[in-house]
């Protein structure tokens, strides 16, 4: 598949337009759903969240480049965001590859060789989920006991997942999936500078989400600044539900039940399930604008010969 997206850029191309077309679909199916939404919240409310969301995936993909670089391929941020932004798109066709391979294509363009992007784009999820789950166990069992009973199975992950983010054993845990694949292995061990610069901006990144979702409910219901907590814990745990739901492209339906049924304590259903389909709104637009972002920022930055790049000995 791989050597078939290199070769072909019809097939590049064919990919984009299969992944907007699964993503337009995906808004039109649901869209009498999204407009009734729409209409129980104002304007200013909905823009505050998808921009909240668009400085959030910023974040996001900040915290993917300095993996990156960490790991021997930095590239120019415009670049980084035609990388990250566009092969993001491929979340949405059906099947868990499409995202990684698109992504992995794009960087080699530009002199990234595929188990560094693969490595990093896996550190930059790995080290989302954990801060997912984190900020879901720091706040929902103040916030929603009853739920954080019920979740304890992912919560359970947090520690998990902290000794997995030691540079060491994530470089080893690569290394042996690129084993099993048959691929050369990484270089070098993340350093520790890159991962901690990484986990910064991805909790930035995850607060931000946690705003998207507390502009939406202080809408719903009184309580102030005093929702963040909830807010925050409730999109983290129905992101990382949706996420370990593999087999549902881009977690949807699961991550709005997930938030439907996080917010219970606070929030009556009807209302709950306004914001998670006003969320989901809200990731689908900023995808879609980062993605625009990335292809015109990358316009006048030329590919390089990603073989000779980095077939060349790494200083």
């Amino acid at each position: 598949m791989l050597r078939r997206l290199r070769s072909s850029r019809l097939l590049r191309v064919g990919l984009a337009v299969v992944a907007l077309g699964f993503l337009g679909y995906g808004l039109a199916a649901n869209w009498s759903a999204t407009a009734a939404a729409l209409g129980r919240l104002s304007w200013g409310t909905v823009a505050g969240a998808v921009a909240a969301v668009l400085a959030g995936v910023g974040c996001m993909l900040v915290a993917w480049r300095a993996v990156l670089a960490g790991l021997g391929s930095p590239l120019p941020l415009r670049v980084a965001a035609k990388v990250m932004c566009l092969g993001q798109l491929g979340k949405y066709v059906p099947g868990s590859v499409w995202a990684f391979a698109a992504m992995m294509e794009l960087a080699r363009d530009h002199g990234s060789p595929p188990r560094r992007t693969f490595g990093a784009t896996v550190i930059a999820l790995v080290t989302s989920l954990g801060c997912a789950l984190g900020l879901a166990a720091a706040t929902l069992p103040f916030t929603s006991r009853e739920v954080a009973g019920r979740a304890w199975y992912l919560l359970a992950l947090v520690p998990l997942i902290v000794v997995c983010l030691h540079p060491r054993v994530l470089t080893f845990g690569l290394n042996l999936l690129l084993r099993i694949a048959r691929r050369e292995p990484l270089e070098r061990v993340l350093p520790g500078r890159a991962m901690l610069t990484a986990g910064a901006w991805t909790l930035a990144g995850w607060l931000l989400y946690g705003v998207h979702v507390w502009l939406l409910l202080r809408e719903m219901r009184p309580g102030g600044a005093a929702l963040f907590a909830v807010a925050a814990g409730a999109y983290a745990l129905a992101w990382a539900t949706g996420l370990l739901t593999v087999i549902v492209p881009a977690g949807i339906g699961v991550r709005e039940g997930a938030m439907v049924l996080v917010l219970a304590p606070v929030l009556d259903a009807p209302r709950a399930l306004v914001i998670a389909v006003v969320s989901r709104l809200a990731f689908t637009l900023a995808d879609l604008v980062w993605a625009g972002l990335g292809f015109a920022l990358a316009r006048g930055h030329a590919p390089v010969d990603g073989e000779a790049a980095y077939a060349a000995p790494q200083a």
